[in-house]
């Protein structure tokens, strides 16, 4: 392989990263718009409730567990990339954790598993085409999640 192809499955592999972390960011930061230029707007997700289709179906359905919960922090690791020319796969271990809001400050609920992505190169960049998310374990209270206080 040569110099400049294993150059550009780095410069791809780390464009990749930093697309991973960026979607966990604008979850804990609820910065939703900027899922925009991660996930392809007929992209698919399934957080083990069902199969979601289209950005805008995705979105709202993490804001609502996540519109209504305290801090989040989804945590990445063990990240594997692996690109064959303008499409990639990614899998990624994540642990994250949710905190009440409100009345609900004092419940806590953390869950364990992975993202498992299918990747698309576009014009405008790497985005997420399918993203599946296995879960191993969760601990503390659901309620965490959901609509906020009325």
């Amino acid at each position: 392989m040569s110099e400049s192809i294993i150059l550009q499955l780095l410069l791809d592999e780390r464009a990749i990263y930093r697309q991973l972390c960026r979607f966990a960011e604008a979850m804990d930061r609820r910065e939703w718009h900027r899922l925009d230029d991660v996930l392809l707007e007929d992209a698919e997700a399934d957080y083990g409730i069902g199969r979601r289709f289209g950005r805008a179906a995705i979105v709202t359905e993490m804001r609502s567990f996540l519109d209504g919960c305290g801090p989040t922090q989804h945590l990445l690791a063990n990240v594997v990339i692996d690109v064959d020319g303008d499409a990639a796969t990614s899998s990624a271990y994540v642990a994250d954790m949710h905190v009440g809001l409100g009345d609900r400050a004092h419940l806590t609920f953390r869950t364990l598993g992975d993202y498992r992505d299918r990747w698309v190169r576009t014009p405008a960049g790497w985005r997420i085409a399918e993203r599946i998310k296995h879960n191993r374990a969760h601990v503390g209270d659901m309620a965490v999640l959901g609509p906020g206080p009325q």
